[in-house]
């Protein structure tokens, strides 16, 4: 078991473009040519990209941050991955930026402070949609999922 442990943190680090665990450098969805180039999704940590990935429901590149803006913990922008976001949003142009962290302060925070950031670059820049979960009850939802719910419906 100890041996393994080791073997794990020999092999696995970060992936040099997209930040992400893996043990080869770039990972294999930076690498993946079939993967949609133009839309890059920023997530707070790598954990979230497995998240994503397992809904099959978004075929573009990944950011991770690291963390989120959360001035009561002492983490501002400069603690985070947000200078090489900017940079490869320069570099690869993507037409859209989806931001996809936490629907609490710090995800809010951090995702406001990206917007600003990126839209001056004429880059498209999305937040995932907010709302009641599929098999939920509308008596149980809290008042702000609910107004999420309404602020983000559309058309059937």
């Amino acid at each position: 078991m100890a041996e393994a442990i080791l073997a794990v943190k020999d092999r696995v680090r970060l992936c040099s473009r997209c930040f992400s665990l893996t043990e080869e450098d770039p990972c294999a969805i930076c690498t993946d040519v079939r993967r949609d180039s133009a839309q890059l999704c920023v997530v707070a940590e790598a954990k979230d990209i497995f998240a994503i990935e397992r809904t099959s429901a978004f075929r573009g590149r990944y950011h991770v941050l690291g963390g989120l803006i959360s001035p009561m913990d002492g983490i501002g922008p400069q603690q985070l991955r947000v200078k090489d976001l900017i940079e490869r949003i320069g570099a690869e142009k993507p037409s859209e930026v989806v931001i996809a962290t936490n629907p609490n302060a710090e995800g809010e925070a951090t995702a406001l402070y990206l917007s600003r950031l990126i839209t001056p670059s004429g880059v498209a820049v999305t937040r995932l949609a907010y709302g009641l979960p599929i098999g939920g009850d509308l008596d149980y939802a809290d008042e702000v999922t609910l107004a999420k719910a309404f602020e983000g419906r559309r058309a059937l």
